[in-house]
């Protein structure tokens, strides 16, 4: 029997059919009808797909069933320790960091004693034109959960 392929593996034949089919991954949300960060993240192993999703994006891209079958599979999330020094990446880290034990207070101020789910959550990303140069803007859309004692 074949192992199931890793996560990784097949993030990175995505990524080689993503850039040699010349698709944006605005294009690969398309193709399964789904949020663009929330199918990047998939695509690269962060969550799990539906086996409709992955068949879809496998046909889309050319890849194999055995792509389709590590796309569904429930992953192990994080990022390796190389990624988080990469420069973009960083800038997060960087912006938690220095902004972090601010936006704990503020939503403990207006929200209550609880915190921002992760899971129950959305994220987006897009550009605003600046004359100064353009902005990255990134929202952060998680429920509020509260303690309950």
């Amino acid at each position: 029997m074949t192992p199931i392929m890793s996560k990784s593996e097949a993030a990175e034949l995505v990524v080689a059919a993503r850039l040699r089919g010349g698709h944006t991954w605005a294009d690969l949300a398309a193709a399964i009808g789904a949020p663009l960060v929330w199918t990047t993240a998939a695509l690269l192993g962060q969550h799990p797909m539906a086996p409709e999703q992955a068949a879809k994006i496998c046909g889309f891209l050319g890849l194999g069933e055995r792509v389709a079958e590590s796309l569904c599979r429930q992953p192990s999330r994080g990022s390796a320790a190389e990624l988080m020094s990469d420069p973009t990446v960083y800038r997060f880290v960087e912006a938690l960091s220095v902004y972090g034990p601010a936006l704990k207070e503020l939503i403990h101020e207006e929200f209550g004693d609880g915190i921002m789910s992760a899971i129950n959550f959305r994220v987006d990303i897009a550009r605003r034109p600046d004359p100064d140069g353009d902005r990255v803007v990134v929202t952060f859309d998680g429920k509020f959960l509260d303690y309950k004692w």
